[in-house]
């Protein structure tokens, strides 16, 4: 939270528009989409585990509603339809993960590809437009004043918590995430409880791909590139340990904010895109280094 006020400050300073109303609306905006995909990326890193296919599955996610809605099937049959398939990708990483025993990192890695080949093949590799209007409330409508992005996220992240603060469930991830084999022998089902969790990051990054849609006005095929990246530089720089066993689902909140304004602040003083691909990695390296100092 400290590191979060000094990068506000520190933006402010740099660029004096920083804290304009009409920025920091923006701000929320795109941090939402991180943030949601991060709720699902840190019940699995909790795990001991990772994700990389978050973003493809939200490209493909997306883009199958996005057509379905333009072939006049019911929208909201379609939305249903997109958290359908972020929840079967999510199961099959954790049947591979849980069941079969296999890594994490390769798993996902095959279903990322798997995900955004079949999202491409869908489309084309075009933009699917000509959506309902009313999908746009998902990505820039207001409720009370309160943009639905930002409501969408907060509702996933009260859920997150009830889920790991006040259920035995979360007790379970965290005791995997730290022990795996002697939460085993205490009785725990460790295989279903990493197959929700797999699950929930499919279903999260789901959400997200409705928020974008709707933000877009259009289903993406290219959607979510590098999205992973993102997610886990919010988790880690959160406090949660990339080994999993530590952390917290609020901190990953803070983690996601201090990244969107790191964005948009390097955006307004005109920092070369690349440039912040270096800095976001540098950071992430920096957050498991204390992370890991930590817990020495």
């Amino acid at each position: 939270l400290a590191g979060l006020v000094v990068v506000c400050i520190a933006m402010m300073i740099a660029s004096p528009g920083f804290l304009s109303a009409a920025n920091l609306e923006n701000v929320l905006r795109q941090v939402s989409i991180n943030a949601i995909i991060a709720v699902g990326m840190t019940c699995v890193i909790l795990t001991g585990g990772i994700d990389l296919s978050v973003g493809s599955v939200m490209a493909l996610s997306g883009t199958l509603a996005a057509g379905l809605m333009v072939a006049g099937v019911n929208a909201v049959a379609a939305l249903a339809i997109g958290i359908a398939v972020g929840f079967g990708f999510g199961f099959l990483n954790g049947v591979f993960v849980a069941f079969a025993g296999m890594p994490p990192i390769i798993v996902t890695l095959a279903t990322m590809g798997i995900a955004r080949g079949l999202a491409l093949i869908y489309t084309g590799g075009y933009p699917i437009d000509g959506l309902p209007d009313w999908v746009a409330f998902f990505g820039s409508g207001k409720v009370l004043g309160i943009q639905a992005p930002v409501l969408i996220m907060l509702a996933v992240y009260a859920i997150a918590w009830l889920l790991l603060e006040r259920m035995p469930f979360g007790r379970y991830v965290y005791a995997i995430g730290g022990n795996e084999q002697a939460t085993r022998l205490t009785g725990v089902r460790v295989a279903r409880v990493k197959l929700i969790v797999y699950t929930l990051a499919g279903v999260t990054s789901a959400l997200a791909a409705i928020v974008l849609t709707g933000r877009l006005m259009s289903g993406q095929p290219n959607a979510g590139v590098g999205f992973e990246l993102d997610a886990i530089a919010a988790v880690v720089m959160g406090g949660t340990s990339i080994s999993g066993g530590r952390g917290a689902i609020l901190g990953t909140l803070v983690g996601a904010l201090l990244l969107g304004v790191l964005n948009n602040g390097l955006n307004m003083i005109g920092v070369n895109p690349y440039v912040q691909n270096v800095i976001k990695g540098g950071i992430i390296l920096l957050a498991i280094y204390i992370s890991r100092e930590r817990a020495r």
